[in-house]
């Protein structure tokens, strides 16, 4: 028997548990290196999270994984994978549809009011797997449609290598772009011809603005973000932060925001009693002062 099968009959039998000490472990480097909470109650998940990439490393433990993991050659080689597996990437299509109403009912109108030759700028922060970003990229180019001098750009920005890599491909399922209206489909998506890879790719109009970058929210700064921009949204990503954390975030996002401009949050998240430089317009939707 080659060693590759004496391997896998050896981890089939893997039943090791994630131990309360190697879960701390992991779970304190998670919130200094990235600010994301994992409580005890979150260790089964780990664990589970964890063993794909025991599996694919070929190691026998999860304190062999730990020991990798803090190494300098891990922390060069297997962070990002790492990353990947602890985070949550959940994303749609038109995801809480009334910020894209009010993009274009009441932010657009307004920039193009005043904005002269100036671009509209707008920043998805956390933007996942793609979905917001060409939401927001249909709805900007549906503008410009009907207001043929208007300008625009997109950034995309996130911590995961591997979601930023889908991002870029502009691929998804069938059933993701359900929800997406029939004409614009049509207008903005291609369908692939095999039956059995039932997919849609983006057309290039709408990647032609966008563009993406990685950025951890913990930075002390985000140096590599040099432009001011027009509204910016940071959905469903605060939930995964503490309190102290979340404003530290947000403050530093707003440097980053024109005076003027719009900020949106997701709907389970809140502002209430935080010290950041923005005023309640309605719900989830703020303004920097």
């Amino acid at each position: 028997m080659d060693r590759d099968k004496i391997y896998s009959k050896e981890l089939d039998c893997f039943k090791a548990e994630l131990s309360s000490k190697d879960f701390d472990a992991f779970s304190n480097f998670i919130y200094s290196e990235f600010g994301i909470k994992m409580p005890a109650v979150k260790r089964i998940m780990l664990q589970g999270r964890l063993l794909k990439r025991i599996r694919h490393l070929k190691m026998k433990s999860y304190g062999e994984y730990k020991d990798y993991l803090f190494s300098k050659e891990g922390q060069k080689e297997e962070i990002f994978n790492f990353l990947n597996v602890v985070t949550t990437n959940k994303t749609d299509f038109y995801r809480e549809p009334i910020h894209f109403d009010f993009l274009k009912s009441k932010v657009l109108p307004e920039f193009n009011a005043k904005a002269g030759h100036e671009p509209f700028k707008i920043w998805s922060a956390g933007c996942s797997s793609g979905e917001e970003l060409y939401t927001m990229s249909i709805t900007l180019n549906e503008y410009k449609r009907e207001n043929p001098t208007f300008k625009f750009s997109i950034l995309g920005t996130d911590i995961s290598q591997n979601v930023l890599g889908k991002a870029a491909k502009g691929v998804y399922p069938m059933n993701k772009v359900d929800i997406i209206p029939l004409e614009l489909k049509k207008k903005y998506l291609l369908k692939s011809k095999s039956k059995e890879n039932q997919t849609v790719k983006v057309r290039p109009e709408l990647q032609s603005s966008l563009s993406l970058k990685y950025l951890n929210l913990m930075d002390a700064s985000y140096s590599n973000i040099t432009e001011k921009f027009d509204a910016i949204f940071c959905r469903n990503v605060l939930i995964y932060f503490d309190r102290a954390t979340q404003e530290s975030v947000i403050n530093k996002l707003s440097s980053h925001l024109k005076t003027g401009g719009y900020f949106f949050i997701g709907h389970s998240e809140s502002l209430t009693g935080m010290d950041v430089p923005l005023e309640h317009i309605k719900p989830t939707i703020f303004r920097k002062k």
